[in-house]
């Protein structure tokens, strides 16, 4: 979430919206964000799945632990799941390439074109055309 926190604003520019799901309690989130340094800077909502309702849903819950693995989840203004990044509990998320994604997606729809392996925004994208393909 820290991490998040750091390129918040950067997300909310793109008018991307956040939110953090955990299987914590309210009581969790409200104490880790009052006594982590780096947790007191997150603004945008913490939601709690003691349930273990969304988690399911998402597939993202460890049966055997009870916890969730790190899922990060882009979801587009229409509600489909577009992109979805799972790790293991010991693995951290890329924020950035969190932004790179969230990027190429909004370039492919305002252009039409395609983003490559190891595109970069300011980049130009490819033709999505098969008359092209193997030719560009």
């Amino acid at each position: 979430m820290a991490a998040v926190a750091v390129i918040y604003n950067q997300l909310r520019f793109l008018n991307t919206d956040v939110l953090a799901i955990s299987t914590d309690s309210v009581y969790s989130h409200k104490v880790f964000t009052e006594v982590s340094p780096s947790a007191s800077q997150v603004t945008f909502p913490l939601l709690s799945d003691l349930t273990h309702k969304i988690s399911k849903a998402y597939r993202v819950l460890n049966e055997k632990t009870r916890s969730t693995f790190r899922a990060t989840f882009i979801i587009d203004p229409e509600g489909t799941i577009v992109t979805k990044f799972v790790n293991p509990p010991e693995v951290g998320r890329n924020v950035y390439e969190i932004l790179r994604v969230i990027k190429g997606i909004q370039y492919s729809r305002r252009t039409g074109e395609g983003v490559p392996a190891n595109w970069v925004p300011g980049q130009s994208g490819i033709i999505r055309d098969p008359k092209y393909i193997g030719r560009i």
